[in-house]
């Protein structure tokens, strides 16, 4: 394992159901079959796993292990490593997209990272080593002569066991267990994390989550943003999703084009132009049809409203405050990216007002040439034509009451072709994709009525147009 400088903080990660989505056994099992260790089944033990993968942990989970290390017995020392390194390259690829985020954070603060699982050490310490783990607390199996005698060196890493376990190494170690922190999907780990002085249930079984409310404890997902939430298994996104369509509203037609350019998997960036408040409604409810996630960016104004913003932090939405010039939504984003997520923005920042909106030449901020500089992940530029008439600025609610439906005009492109080394270039770059997704009346130099012009200022609007086509590009998101 990794050694770094003293620390009397640590954060110790369970593995099955919390650093992985289920239980590693069946990975083992296959690459102990391919180190040429025949399999050898337990009475029950396919009914043991399918209750695992539902509920996680029961109380034979103890009596299970102990079984497993006497079926060991008389395996190859050497077998069994070459197993645990097959089994590590697999689980490195299990891993939960947002775990290595969660690790990443904890190393910079320089806490030492704990492994403690029931698993084998022998099968488990390559995972542990390819994640960089200081440390692994794990059930030992005795040798003799270069093979395993079936016996366990010690007690079995599991519920109580486990919290003496990892007290017995912080005492080792000079850690202090209440300035440390844990992470674990099990009730039967609830003594360990109540050792610690921040505790965290990931993905819990049924009992932890009520644990995990009467303590106080933080629950998350590590396949999903912190915060976001899950109910019977999916998030909040997907159980939504059908009600994400603007076909409910009577009034509205969607025209699309182009959706197949979206990748149905891995990090991008969907970027589109701001005409409406419905804007963001049209995007998800276009990028619905990819049936995978979107993170999107928004001004605090509509995360800060008492409903609406709650759904959207608990769908995983980012809470941008463009005032106070922070880089932390940027971070989220870049965060989710690198897991593998989708993020959504409009590079805008906001509505244009006055004279601006009729601009043929779209001016955005820096914000997603940022994240394509720190990510590499594809931008997808996305045009919107016609949201403005469903919804015009100076309206507080939509027209409902349309006849007939108002069509609403949906381009999406390829990836936009950027080169990393500007963000004003790669900006202009962007926003010109964007522009080549709209229409053709959209890039001719119009001269607004005074009508129009009104129907872009927010109802009760008293501040200066002129400040929206004068602010510098990039100096927030």
């Amino acid at each position: 394992m990794n050694r770094r400088r003293h620390n009397s903080a640590a954060a110790v990660f369970d593995l099955d159901r919390t650093l992985i989505a289920g239980p590693s056994w069946p990975v083992f099992s296959r690459h102990l079959g391919a180190a040429g260790i025949p399999p050898r089944s337990l009475p029950g033990a396919g009914i043991v796993t399918a209750a695992y993968r539902l509920m996680g942990e029961g109380i034979v989970t103890g009596a299970v292990a102990l079984l497993a290390a006497r079926g060991a017995a008389g395996w190859p020392v050497d077998a069994v490593t070459a197993a645990g390194e097959g089994a590590g390259e697999e689980l490195e690829l299990l891993t939960q997209p947002y775990a290595p985020g969660v690790l990443e954070g904890h190393r910079r603060e320089g806490r030492l990272l704990v492994l403690a699982t029931t698993s084998p050490a022998a099968l488990v310490a390559p995972y542990a080593r390819r994640l960089g783990f200081d440390a692994v607390i794990a059930t030992h199996w005795t040798t003799e002569d270069g093979h395993f005698t079936g016996a366990v060196d010690g007690t079995i890493v599991w519920g109580r066991g486990k919290l003496e376990a990892v007290r017995a190494w912080a005492t080792e170690a000079g850690v202090d267990l209440s300035a440390s922190w844990a992470y674990s999907d099990s009730y039967y780990d609830g003594p360990l994390l109540d050792a610690v002085g921040h505790a965290t249930a990931v993905n819990p079984d049924v009992r932890l989550a009520g644990l995990a409310r009467l303590k106080g404890w933080p629950v998350r997902y590590l396949d999903l943003p912190e915060g976001v939430l899950k109910v019977a298994g999916r998030e909040l996104q997907a159980w939504g999703r059908p009600l994400a369509r603007p076909e409910l509203l009577l009034n509205i037609e969607l025209d699309v084009e182009g959706i197949d350019n979206v990748p149905r998997s891995g990090p991008l960036i969907a970027v589109f132009n701001h005409r409406s408040y419905l804007d963001a409604t049209v995007v998800a409810a276009v990028l619905g049809r990819t049936k995978r996630p979107f993170r999107f960016l928004g001004k605090k104004e509509v995360f800060d409203m008492p409903v609406v913003g709650a759904l959207g932090r608990l769908a995983g939405g980012i809470r941008v405050d463009r005032a106070s010039g922070s880089d932390e939504p940027l971070e989220h984003a870049i965060s989710a990216l690198r897991a593998g997520d989708a993020v959504a923005l409009a590079p805008q920042g906001t509505i244009p007002r006055g004279p601006a909106f009729f601009d043929p030449v779209l001016k955005g901020r820096w914000g997603a040439a940022r994240l394509a500089r720190a990510t590499h992940a594809p931008v997808i530029p996305i045009g919107l034509w016609g949201t403005e008439v469903v919804w015009p600025r100076n309206r507080r609610l939509p027209r409902l009451d349309s006849r007939p439906r108002e069509t609403i005009r949906v381009r999406v492109g390829g990836p936009v072709d950027l080169k990393y080394s500007s963000l004003d270039a790669d900006t202009r770059r962007i926003m010109a994709a964007i522009v080549d997704q709209l229409p053709d009346e959209a890039r001719l130099r119009h001269t607004p009525t005074e009508d129009e012009i009104a129907a872009t200022y927010p109802a009760g609007y008293r501040g200066d147009p002129g400040r929206e086509s004068a602010r510098r590009p990039g100096t927030d998101t």
